[in-house]
């Protein structure tokens, strides 16, 4: 059936920011539909509100709207742009909900827009909780006993009815939001409290417990036609209980028979067949008893899913544009393969002759108060994911790609735990690092069984980790120069790397490679091919490992190699995937054949047809340099991956290869505190008082001469990690104290904060000899609040040209001093006309994208360019901003996941990911950002005002502002007195500690519309928090700063029904 001609535009739904649960995987399979439908013919429309992300380039799409995905505003594009089709399968539950919700309120027929991916009918089969039971009841397929509850006394019912434990699912909610296990009533109570309140339905599902169950997954596509496939098996190797983003996963499926699997396998089709999906990938999953082989259906998604993407990177099979393609009236035989460069039609069911591992990566260490525990809600923040040619193989390098300073299963238990009570408890409860205590018990002398009816991990997968530890056990005491090429090779086969043994042996790790090569034990690099070597395979996508022969078949172009960012996490995100894959391009362009090495399935650049040669590979040195030596490439990229290719400048350098750009000694001249200090005496410039110290008695003294508030934190870090302000000598001997290995080796850094100062980012870009701003964005929150967690507008809304004028000679002073040749960010605050300088990054910053989607010109890709010698006058370079419009880019934090946190902003970055507002006026850009990030904002009503003394000062101008916005006021005493004394009216409210009724009671009761609270010192901060949680909770808007909250005045201000829709393609 070829394509259908009645459908001329379509509208793809993105899935906006990355938050936890719905993170990059999407702006791969977005990219790749938008691609697939542009070659086609289509005029493709997108909506989506993530400037970070590579889906929003103006080039993916013929119209791309930066706006948010909100019916309101997707109804005033599909006003604007009538489009035939909306396709909502790409945009993960935030695509899939706002096309329902477009469809419930009649605007997709009113505007004649057909779904095309999925029909309203199949997506409330598969996503309502009680539609979907009677489905699978009505196919013969079991589901868990469960009940559906639209009200507290509707759970309470079910509950009875199914015991303890159970498991909670909110309807139409991604990662599990809101889910939970619940073992007594009070927990029961409380989950499904938050479970009603974030259902868009107000519905919950209440299953029996299946904790200890093994999850398997099956990734499924099917045509028009009744074509089906299976993509590919996925099987958990956590058990039922912890949620399957959240659990380490393998491909294909290990432990099930072929008889179980050929009954999933169908099982998958009935599904999809009585669902409706007619047309696309979708994912089900289900859950089989160990002990009886029962097998009962979880969900299914009908629509591309997290696991799409993993099973699209696990078997080269381009799971996304081939659905998008099936959309529009193809189908699978009609389709070639690409891998096979079209040997096969995509009908041809993928086989794959290696194991694929995925491990998730978490962030709890940015949220001390949250419990380390994984449950059926999802918390990791990324992932990575290898390639072996067995589990051991493929297990050991995704632990070697998840950058925790670990090589292997090394050991994790500290000399003073309890060990047996240690044990039991991770074992038992499952946390981020459950598999390296699993190691840990076999070491103790631990049974498998014992281990087994802790963790439940299925026991082929124990065996596999007790072999990995006994051969560790048999290495430990021998010699480096006892081990025989067969010993070598024995070791490699099983994943261990270079690193592992070294420490094992107690040597260094290049004596082991060094070695190693002695031996002629060196990788061999497999091609992806979709086929099990079946048919030839014209795309260069390979892993390496020690079984077989090479298939690298490296040629002898000219070459450069472009390291990835590695797993996606928080202060190194989407963004700097979004910079590689511009880089990569950019060499395409300059007549270079591109080389990518990257570990993370989630992300566009380890896409196939992203880069000439693509490498699934841990980033570390052992792995790259295996790669230089076999493509011995004329250079390397590695200024645009965040910290995780900087780390390797050393290795690489040693080697001899060309890093490509800013020499890595001006990264070093940059970070090093006493040589850029040496670099702003030189250029005149001023910074904050600042020392280095490496223990508490030098802190003390420092603080004396520096002055409170001061901001601390480690020496090297990124995301702003274990920073923290302190306002007093006790705050400052608690945080030494607490800051683990402190020395001269490992110094922490003392900063003087600037009160009430204006943040400002500057991206720098230059050839060498000539340096251009590429963007000067002001935050709107003030200086001490984390860049990466600061709202920011572009151009400045509030700064005078002759500031900017000196900022702008600044930067370019630093950039020539650097000799910077590619990209700089520059940190400033502005204190009292004063310019201070803060930190200076001679790489990519996470602003780039933003900045380059606003002046329509991709800033890496100029400096890409640059660094292999084209001028940026040669390119023709502007960095011109649209007229009349500003640009406000927010940061989206994942405080929902993780209630007992405070969500309060500091120096600490904690936000997941980002989103624009794009605007004639900046409180519309600001209004727009804020809807993007799913926050309330109320136009009218009531707003609690409770400030810090240093802030009071700021209410003589804002009171008035939000008075005239038709708000009542309320506050605290010493607020309250403040505002009365202006001549306000203003009702006086309790703290929380000062009896009831308090200010958290008329939150619950939703009395309160707006939340102004400032706080400042531990103390103060603690008590408050209980306000900032409720709010949270409530979905009432709160903010804690005061710029912040002026923002705020404008956006409340500024008329929606004047709020303009505009096209990247028309603003630039």
């Amino acid at each position: 059936m070829p394509k259908r001609k009645d459908i001329k535009k379509i509208l793809v739904v993105g899935a906006g920011p990355i938050i936890i649960g719905q993170a990059c995987e999407f702006d791969y399979s977005g990219a790749q539909a938008c691609k697939a439908l542009k070659e086609e013919g289509f005029r493709v429309i997108l909506v989506n509100s993530n400037p970070a992300t590579i889906m929003t380039d103006p080039l993916l799409a013929d119209a791309t709207y930066i706006e948010p995905i909100h019916w309101q505003s997707v109804e005033q594009i599909i006003k604007k742009e009538k489009p035939n089709a909306l396709l909502p399968t790409m945009g993960g539950q935030t695509g899939l909900n706002t096309a329902l919700t477009l469809a419930k309120k009649g605007i997709l027929k009113k505007h004649n827009v057909e779904l095309i991916g999925a029909s309203r009918q199949a997506i409330d089969k598969a996503e309502d909780r009680e539609l979907f039971d009677k489905t699978m009841k009505k196919i013969n397929l079991e589901t868990p006993r469960s009940g559906i509850a639209h009200s507290m006394d509707d759970a309470l019912k079910v509950q009875k009815d199914i015991g303890f434990p159970c498991i909670i699912r909110p309807s139409f909610t991604l990662g599990g939001t809101g889910g939970g296990v619940a073992y007594n009533i009070e927990e029961f109570r409380s989950i499904c409290e938050k479970g009603l309140d974030l259902s868009p339905t107000t519905e919950l599902l209440i299953d029996e417990s299946l904790i200890g169950w093994k999850e398997f997954e099956m990734e499924v596509v099917r045509d028009k036609n009744d074509n089906c496939i299976i993509v590919c098996s996925i099987e958990n190797l956590d058990p039922m209980g912890v949620h399957t983003g959240d659990s380490i996963t393998i491909a294909p499926a290990q432990t099930l028979t072929d008889k179980e699997y050929q009954n999933m396998r169908n099982s998958s089709f009935k599904i999809l067949r009585e669902i409706g999906v007619e047309t696309g990938g979708s994912n089900v999953q289900f859950a089989v008893d160990p002990d009886t082989g029962r097998m009962v259906v979880i969900e299914m998604n009908p629509r591309v899913s997290r696991s799409s993407a993993l099973a699209s990177k696990a078997t080269g099979f381009p799971i996304a544009k081939v659905a998008a393609l099936l959309s529009v009236g193809f189908t699978l035989d009609e389709l070639q393969n690409d891998i096979t460069g079209g040997l096969t039609p995509a009908s041809f069911e993928p086989s794959i002759d290696y194991i694929v591992t995925k491990i998730p990566k978490f962030a709890f260490e940015k949220f001390p108060q949250a419990e380390p525990r994984l449950s059926t809600q999802m918390k990791s923040v990324g992932e990575v994911m290898s390639i072996g040619s067995n589990f051991q193989e493929s297990f050991q390098k995704a632990l070697c790609s998840m950058e925790n300073d670990k090589f292997g299963l090394e050991p994790i238990l500290s000399k003073s735990d309890s060990i047996n009570e240690k044990l039991t408890y991770e074992l038992t409860f499952p946390g981020p690092d459950r598999i390296y205590y699993v190691a840990d018990a076999f070491r103790c002398g631990w049974s498998l069984e014992k281990i087994y009816e802790l963790t439940f991990i299925d026991k082929w997968f124990l065996r596999q980790i007790e072999d990995i530890v006994n051969e560790e056990t048999n290495l430990i005491g021998t010699s480096l120069n006892g081990l025989n090429q067969d010993a070598f090779y024995t070791l490699k086969i099983k994943g261990f790397s270079d690193r592992r043994i070294a420490d094992l042996l107690e040597v260094e790790e290049s004596k082991v490679r060094s070695y190693r090569k002695d031996l002629h034990v060196v990788p061999v690099f497999k091609r992806v091919d979709t086929c099990a070597a079946e048919f030839k395979t014209s795309t260069c996508y390979m892993y390496s490992t020690y079984l077989g022969k090479c298939e690298s078949n490296p040629t002898t172009n000219k070459k450069i190699m472009v390291l990835g960012s590695g797993p996606n996490r928080i202060g190194q995100g989407i963004e700097f995937d979004y910079c590689c894959v511009h880089a990569s391009m950019a060499m395409q362009e300059q007549g270079y054949e591109s080389i990518m090495i990257n570990c993370n399935p989630e992300t566009v650049s380890t896409d196939y047809d992203v880069s000439d040669r693509l490498y699934f590979e841990p980033i570390t040195s052992e792995r790259i340099l295996d790669i230089i030596e076999v493509e011995n490439p004329d250079g390397a990229i590695i200024q645009f991956g965040g910290q995780t290719p900087l780390k390797l400048s050393k290795t690489l350098e040693d080697y001899g290869l060309t890093i490509l750009g800013t020499d890595p000694d001006a990264i070093d001249r940059s970070e090093d505190r006493e040589r850029f200090q040496q670099i702003i005496e030189k250029l005149n410039l001023k910074q904050p008082n600042n020392k280095t110290v490496s223990n508490l008695e030098e802190a003390l003294e420092s603080a004396d001469a520096i002055g409170f508030p001061i901001v601390v934190r480690p020496s090297y870090v990124l995301g702003g990690r274990a920073m923290e302000l302190v306002n007093s000598i006790d705050e400052l001997s608690v945080y030494i104290k607490k800051a683990v290995g402190v020395s001269n080796e490992k110094p922490i850094l003392l900063d003087s904060y600037l009160k009430d100062a204006i943040e400002i980012d500057v991206d720098v870009i230059s050839d060498g000899k000539e340096v251009i701003i590429g963007g000067i964005l002001q935050h709107i929150e003030q200086a001490g609040i984390h860049s990466g967690d600061s709202a920011c507008s572009l151009p400045p809304y509030s700064l005078d040209e002759r500031i900017i004028k000196r900022l702008e000679d600044q930067s370019k002073k630093l950039a020539c001093e650097l000799n910077i040749i590619g990209l700089m960010n520059i940190q400033f605050a502005i204190q009292n006309g004063e310019i201070y300088i803060l930190e200076v990054n001679p790489r990519a910053s996470r602003t780039v994208p933003f900045i380059s989607k606003c002046i329509g010109n991709s800033l890496v890709k100029v400096a890409a360019k640059a660094m292999v010698g084209a001028s940026l006058s040669e390119q023709k370079f502007s960095n011109l901003l649209p007229k009349d419009m500003f640009f406000v880019k927010e940061a989206v934090m994942p405080f929902d996941k993780f209630p007992l946190v405070d969500p309060i902003l500091g120096p600490e970055m904690k936000s997941t990911g980002e989103v624009m507002g794009v605007g004639k006026t900046f409180g519309e850009a600001y209004a727009k950002s804020q809807r993007a990030a799913n926050k309330n904002l109320r136009k009218k009503g009531k707003v609690f005002v409770s400030v810090k003394n240093d802030d009071k000062k700021f209410l003589n101008e804002f009171i008035p502002k939000i008075i005239d916005l038709n708000f009542e006021l309320i506050a605290t005493t010493g607020t309250y007195k403040y505002i009365k004394d202006l001549g306000f009216s203003v009702s006086e409210i309790n703290k929380v500690q000062e009896g009831r009724p308090h200010i958290v009671d008329e939150l619950v009761n939703e009395k309160v519309d707006l939340i102004i609270n400032t706080s400042e010192g531990q103390q103060a901060i603690e008590d408050s928090a209980s306000i900032r949680r409720t709010a949270l909770r409530k979905k009432i808007f709160c903010t804690t700063t005061m710029f912040g909250a002026f923002a705020l005045v404008e956006a409340i201000a500024s008329d929606e029904k004047e709020w303009s829709y505009d096209s990247l393609q028309e603003i630039n």
